[in-house]
């Protein structure tokens, strides 16, 4: 896959899925078999738990994640200590979890790994500033599901995508669903032109969302809803001003409501933006419907205009 050579022109790429058993695990260990020989120093975490034999919630088979020799890896002390690898300790974080402190490490031997790094961005961002000590030139960040978050421009540098059957078990809905993904992740940077005293500042639970006529944008303080939008809307002529967020992690509508406030004009723009270098598709769902892969990386590419890739086919492949 081009984008494992991509990738390495940044300092941290997040794998994020859109859904459990989309092939998120499957396009992490791709990336961490194919990195090359001269590639950065690399260290992988995860954001949430990931590598466990059996799903906690669906009971099915997760893959592992395996890591070869001379690969950093942060994850708990907890999981740590049940490592299926040999490992020489690079440092042990003063903050801890209910799974323990961070352990940062570096492989001597090829073997496989449970990762519970960080719980939340914060602690992440803090832990990325100390590995920075440990020489590390390129994290790779394991989202948890649903978690955006770690995917923010202001955790990570880039991002790759998994989506797949477990989405959708419609082909047509899964590509729809998965380029408004896109798209909100693809949202234009505001120019910064906009004067200050042209912007007004609203956040989710503000009651009203009347926007003044002088006002050329509405900065979003926490999270875009539906419910916000459609207040926005219901204001009117929002062709007017620019609606800015912080980052595509922020946004939490749907796509009718979006094309509701696109269709009266509206816009909607970022203050920080992340490169997405690709999609990867698993499409087979854990219940063993199976989509065509070709079909569907077909016509999801042809929509976002960005190479989509069956991680699976692909694993087998090679």
């Amino acid at each position: 896959m081009p984008f494992v050579r991509e990738l390495l022109k940044y300092k941290s790429v997040a794998v994020v899925g859109m859904e459990k058993n989309c092939g998120k695990t499957e396009c992490l260990n791709y990336i961490l078999r194919r990195l090359p020989a001269d590639s950065p120093k690399t260290c992988v975490t995860s954001i949430g738990v990931d590598g466990e034999s059996t799903d906690s919630v669906t009971n099915t088979r997760k893959p592992s994640i395996t890591l070869r020799k001379n690969i950093c890896f942060a994850t708990s002390e907890a999981h740590y200590r049940n490592r299926r690898l040999v490992s020489e300790i690079m440092g042990i974080s003063e903050e801890g979890s209910a799974l323990g402190r961070i352990i940062t490490a570096k492989t001597v031997s090829e073997g496989e790994i449970i990762l519970s790094g960080p719980s939340s961005t914060g602690y992440l961002k803090r832990w990325m500033k100390e590995a920075e000590q440990y020489g590390i030139e390129l994290t790779l960040i394991d989202g948890a599901l649903s978690r955006m978050s770690s995917a923010s421009p202001a955790i990570s540098e880039a991002m790759v995508l998994a989506t797949g059957a477990a989405l959708s078990s419609n082909l047509a809905t899964l590509v729809n669903q998965t380029a408004f993904r896109v798209e909100m992740i693809r949202l234009p940077v505001v120019d910064g032109n906009i004067p200050e005293e042209k912007t007004v500042q609203l956040s989710s639970l503000n009651q009203e969302a009347t926007v003044p006529d002088y006002c050329e944008a509405v900065e979003i303080k926490g999270a875009l809803t539906d419910r916000l939008l459609t207040k926005l809307l219901q204001g009117g002529d929002v062709g007017r001003y620019t609606v800015i967020v912080k980052d595509f992690a922020k946004i939490f509508i749907n796509p009718m409501t979006y094309q509701r406030f696109t269709k009266a004009g509206g816009r909607i723009a970022q203050q920080e933006s992340s490169k997405l270098l690709a999609v990867c598709v698993n499409p087979t769902s854990p219940e063993g419907y199976r989509l065509d892969s070709d079909k569907l990386c077909r016509e999801l590419s042809d929509k976002i205009q960005l190479p989509v890739y069956d991680i699976i086919k692909n694993n087998y492949l090679d």
